[in-house]
């Protein structure tokens, strides 16, 4: 008889800050019921990951799973898997960090559960081969990541039913490819669907393995699938169906499998992920033409012959698609330098080194079908982080009230300018309008800049047809295959910003109305907005002031050369922005201008009746923060937010006219197409006669909610 060895593993996450009902709803469909039905057939060998996060949560909110866990784990049914504890994506982050995530889980998992975990989960199947070493000086032995990655170094099918060898500087790991069939037959088709195929691999021998391993929520958070795996039984009926074939389908742990098998040989893999990945990581145009490719490719019935040589694009990018995960990323390398470096001068860095790890969550640096980076609640939770550990360096090595510096935060090749005070952070970029990208507010631990501009993407198109939410077929789908929106009508929110979106960004703009402005559908008549600004700085004693400068143009009838010249103070122990706008007209005639400033407040929830404008100290009769409208005479605009208990407030020295809007992305989630709040915009500007010079000045400020 032929037979066939089948390692099973099944990988729960949620990032970290998630809200609870999210996570509430995921342990009750997927994560108790899941264990309930594993329980009731012992003779099903499981390896199990929970990120260290889930974990946590579990304990506090449902800490009778730990002791369910504890009997599958003792009987022998269960064996843990490891990983980085935050779920970080390993390949992005410092090789001290790799180390201390990694350590970090095997720790928590050896003192609750009493087991080693020699197996890991990779987050994201994100593979670099430097990531070897780390891995292995932290005891893990195998790693489970996608058939595709060994496809693309050549191997075929029949050649990933085992396991191989990889190695870094002498240092080795096992890898098992996880099979991609597996991946999709389980649990989306029938339960005889996948004892075709393992009949299919089965050998004479018995000495191949076929390795399913995949996303828990799978099994009950995903759309359709609480009916489908639990109400209708197809998880009862899988499992009983390989205890009925137990004769020929031998389950195994993968710590088993490598005590029974040889390895197939050794391997060196490239840089990849699982295939969707791939191509989310793409730029727009490229992922609608890779779309295109491959639908071509399957319908001349060539993709199977040609599969390894079809591939999108490189995980790392998407710290270039989005410059807001750049920013997150570059600041979290920052302060892990900073901690590694005070750690080695004998300062105390265990909390915030966590927090700093907690920051490294990977779900708000990168976008695919999930929300992940356009979800300001997942953001959140990562500045915070972030801001509290450097609170927390602050103290610990007395960093004076008021710094300066110039480095290139970003790595594009161009210095920011970075002022860092006891209350505030305000990062400037003088490549790109002198705007402000950052601003950390330290009392309340929050970027008031955390914001997504609004970019397109290349499933954007799938808006003209997409299938109402009710009205779905009674199939059970993957994720990758539903088109679904929330709402109707979200095609007509498809406007894209040609700039980042920041604070303190110089408008010169022509004839035009408040939605033209909004949708970033306007004339723009200068050539201020993400153009350069020369940059000097003053040292006070008491006192620090930024000086950023462009000579531009402004079309204005004729070519009007003018210059912008913008000043901030700043002072130790404020929490206000001081900003003095000086223009000058440098042509030989006067001009009419429209000119107008800026600003940005990502308080995260538009709708909330506990966040809403007041203007010249009044609430507007529509005072959300999504909320849009024009005001004339304006020479303060305050934003609240009451659930933080902070207060953004703009105040102006000449009256202003004020538009006002919401930033809304429309992006994917895993149950469709749906709006989200990104920020409000503030632009005070009014059309003045340039004849030679005109004054102007802003005041910023942050504050406690009385």
């Amino acid at each position: 008889m032929k037979k066939i060895n089948l390692v099973i593993g099944i990988h729960n996450h949620q990032p970290v800050g998630n809200f609870d009902h999210v996570i509430e709803d995921a342990y009750k469909k997927s994560y108790k019921p899941f264990l309930d039905i594993l329980k009731a057939h012992p003779k099903i060998k499981l390896s199990q990951h929970y990120t260290g996060y889930l974990l946590e949560w579990l304990k506090k909110k449902h800490a009778e799973i730990f002791s369910e866990l504890k009997g599958l784990i003792k009987s022998g049914q269960v064996h843990m898997m490891t990983g980085g504890f935050y779920e970080p994506i390993l390949a992005i982050i410092p090789d001290k960090d790799k180390l201390g995530q990694i350590r970090k889980l095997n720790d928590y998992l050896k003192k609750n559960f009493n087991f080693t975990a020699t197996g890991m989960w990779l987050a994201e199947r994100v593979w670099e081969q430097h990531i070897v070493k780390p891995i292995a000086e932290c005891g893990v032995k195998s790693v489970v990541i996608d058939d595709t990655h060994f496809k693309y170094v050549g191997l075929k099918d029949e050649d990933l039913l085992g396991y191989y060898v990889t190695e870094e500087q002498g240092k080795t790991v096992n890898i098992f490819p996880i099979s991609k069939m597996l991946r999709y037959t389980i649990p989306f088709q029938s339960v005889q669907k996948t004892i075709d195929y393992l009949r299919s691999v089965a050998s004479e021998d018995g000495t191949r393995i076929a390795v399913y391993a995949d996303d828990g929520e799978k099994f009950g958070v995903w759309p359709n699938t609480h009916k489908h795996v639990y109400e209708d039984g197809w998880l009862e009926e899988f499992f009983r169906a390989l205890e009925e074939n137990s004769d020929w389908i031998n389950i195994v742990h993968f710590s088993e499998a490598m005590e029974r098998i040889k390895p197939i040989g050794r391997v060196y893999l490239q840089n990849a992920s699982y295939a969707e990945m791939l191509h989310w990581a793409l730029p727009p145009e490229l992922f609608l033409k890779y779309e295109e490719f491959e639908e071509r490719l399957k319908a001349a019935k060539l993709f199977d012959n040609y599969e390894e040589f079809v591939r999108g694009g490189y995980w790392r990018n998407f710290l270039a698609k989005y410059p807001e995960s750049n920013n997150i990323h570059k600041k979290m390398i920052r302060l892990s330098e900073r901690a590694h470096s005070l750690e080695r001068k004998g300062g105390r860095v265990e909390k915030t080194l966590d927090k700093i790890w907690a920051a490294q969550c990977n779900d708000s640096y990168w976008h695919g079908i999930f929300g992940g980076l356009y979800l300001p609640n997942l953001r959140y939770p990562v500045y915070k982080s972030l801001i509290q550990a450097e609170v927390e360096m602050d103290m610990s090595e007395k960093k004076p009230k008021l710094t300066v510096s110039h480095e290139d935060f970003d790595r594009d090749g161009s210095e920011e300018i970075l002022v860092e005070s006891d209350i505030m952070d305000a990062y400037f970029k003088p490549e790109e309008g002198g705007v402000l990208f950052e601003l950390d507010y330290k009392p309340i631990p929050f970027n008031l800049l955390d914001i997504l501009s609004r970019h397109p993407e290349g499933y954007h198109n799938k808006l003209s047809h997409p299938k109402p939410n009710g009205n779905q077929d009674d199939g059970v789908h993957s994720i990758h295959d539903l088109v679904v929106a929330k709402e109707e009508g979200l095609e007509k929110l498809l406007n894209y910003d040609w700039y980042r979106r920041a604070s303190f960004i110089d408008h010169f703009i022509g004839p035009t109305s408040l939605p033209e402005f909004a949708a970033a559908k306007y004339p723009e008549v200068g050539d201020f907005v993400n153009r350069p600004y020369s940059q000097s700085i003053s040292k006070k004693k008491d006192h620090l002031l930024l000086q950023l400068t462009r000579q531009g143009r402004v079309s204005a009838g004729a070519d009007l050369p003018v210059s912008v010249n913008k000043v901030f103070e700043f002072r130790p122990g404020s929490h206000k922005i001081i900003c003095a706008y000086h223009l000058r007209n440098l042509g030989g005639q006067s001009a009419e201008v429209d000119f107008g400033v800026e600003f940005n407040v990502g308080f995260m929830a538009g709708d909330a009746f506990d966040r809403y404008y007041r203007i010249n100290g009044m609430k507007p009769e529509d005072s959300r923060l999504r909320s849009s409208g024009v005001t004339d005479e304006v020479t303060s605009v305050s934003l609240t937010d009451e659930w933080q208990k902070m207060v953004a407030k703009i105040e102006v020295d000449r009256p202003q006219t004020l538009w006002r809007f919401p930033i809304e992305t429309v992006s994917l989630s895993e149950s469709g197409f749906e709006r989200v709040y990104q920020s409000s915009v503030v632009f005070l500007h009014s059309i003045l006669r340039l004849e030679d010079e005109y004054d102007l000045s802003f005041e910023f400020t942050i504050s406690r909610l009385r």
